[in-house]
């Protein structure tokens, strides 16, 4: 059986997998050992034994369920709620008033939880019944936050940057740092468009507010933020300073999160193991996902396809923008039937040669494939995002859908940007170094 032929079998029989149901991980496993068994490979136990092995004991991958238990405590503490109460007063006279609590909220507790959904949920449960009670745009409230939710893949630290920097053997700190300038941008661009939207559909928003905004206020406010700002500043900073590694960095956040819930008073037992049993979880899951791709890539290597699409690509002679092109509708066709991280380690072994011939940087990649990814967040049918407001609003998930696709539209600008600008990527990480 040629190549070509092979891979349309193993393509056809992922999909038939996925769609009965099983899981992401056991279907990637499922795909490597009936490719290695069609080509009379015998040796599939021993070849699954080793790249579990390789796959699962990568010290940067200790970082991951540090970096969600973090997030996981924040959750479950009161220090969530205090990052919303310390914002409002500061935005209640912004174009938009309280729709940027929302965004800036997102983009906040993105930079201590390193999970879309996570922020999108967290946020949600305390943004959109405030923003319903005092009138504002219910399509406006879903869409601000199903955009912003995305950007917990995207801001350091995030756990699919982790993910692509081991399966690409890229820094992961080189990644947290290209990924704070493109985070900003895309708070920067929701928050114009929000604003611009505000004042040309003001009688979308409530007359009066009930959020007071007093000198008073705001220092009540600011010592509300001061706690989650110093732990975003004191994980972020120890990395970006090169004082840390990611992974002591996320211990140290793990740490400072405790003794600030302990410090606000609502750290309790109870508190503590559903956040350690949360994290444990979601690391497993992300787990099995990487043991099975590590092992599917270890299978199409001995195949053949990553070298045969690559010289076929080649072949092609296709510009690198229209190789992005293509690469981009991928992610996102991907990306409506899989998660991010699952889209992720699917594809960075197949797609790699081809950025590399095409003499890509892998350092822009790795935000540029985030960025696209961030997109099918909020794509249907399968957008994660959607199904989480879906569930915190009750509403369809196509109107949830149609909220967001201003968001959506505002990502691909922000992919445009950074592909016309890579130094929107490349400036700190390369001056940093240089330093």
């Amino acid at each position: 059986m040629d190549v070509s032929t092979l891979s349309v079998v193993l393509a056809f029989s992922m999909l038939l997998m996925l769609g009965a149901g099983l899981w992401v991980s056991l279907a990637l496993v499922g795909v490597g050992a009936l490719g290695l068994y069609i080509t009379g490979n015998e040796q599939v136990g021993l070849l699954f034994a080793t790249s579990s092995w390789g796959g699962s004991t990568s010290w940067s991958l200790t970082a991951l369920p540090m970096f969600i238990w973090m997030g996981e405590l924040l959750f479950r503490t009161r220090l969530s709620k205090d990052l919303f109460e310390g914002l409002a007063p500061f935005l209640n006279h912004a174009p938009g008033k309280l729709f940027h609590v929302n965004i800036l909220s997102c983009g906040i507790f993105a930079a201590v939880s390193g999970s879309s959904a996570a922020t999108a949920a967290t946020i949600g449960r305390m943004t959109l019944p405030e923003l319903k009670k005092q009138g504002y745009s219910d399509k406006m409230a879903v869409g601000t936050l199903a955009g912003s939710g995305t950007l917990g893949l995207l801001i350091p630290p995030s756990i699919i940057l982790i993910v692509y920097g081991v399966a690409a053997e890229v820094s992961i700190g080189r990644l947290f740092i290209a990924g704070a300038l493109p985070g900003l941008m895309l708070v920067a661009l929701f928050m114009s468009y929000t604003a611009i939207w505000s004042l040309m559909n003001k009688n979308e928003l409530p007359q009066t507010v009930s959020i007071k905004s007093s000198w008073g206020d705001k220092a009540q406010a600011l010592k509300k933020l001061l706690p989650i700002v110093s732990l975003i500043l004191f994980v972020l900073g120890s990395i970006y300073g090169g004082l840390t590694t990611p992974t002591e960095a996320a211990a140290l956040g793990v740490f400072g999160a405790i003794v600030l819930a302990k410090m606000t008073g609502t750290l309790s037992v109870d508190n503590f193991f559903a956040s350690l049993l949360g994290a444990v979880k979601s690391a497993c899951m992300i787990g099995l996902i990487l043991v099975g791709a590590h092992f599917l890539t270890l299978a199409m290597g001995f195949l053949g396809i990553p070298k045969a699409l690559a010289e076929w690509i080649a072949a092609l002679t296709l510009s690198p923008f229209e190789l992005l092109f293509y690469l981009t509708l991928l992610f996102v066709v991907l990306g409506c039937f899989l998660d991010g991280i699952s889209v992720v380690v699917l594809t960075v072994a197949v797609v790699l040669p081809m950025v590399q011939q095409a003499g890509i940087d892998l350092l822009w990649f790795g935000i540029f494939i985030v960025l696209v990814v961030e997109m099918s967040q909020i794509t249907p049918p399968v957008g994660f995002n959607l199904f989480v407001i879906q569930s915190l609003t009750g509403k369809s998930i196509l109107y949830v859908a149609r909220a967001s696709l201003p968001f959506f539209f505002l990502i691909v600008l922000g992919l445009v940007l950074i592909t016309l600008f890579p130094q929107i990527v490349t400036y700190l990480p390369t001056t940093m170094v240089q330093r």
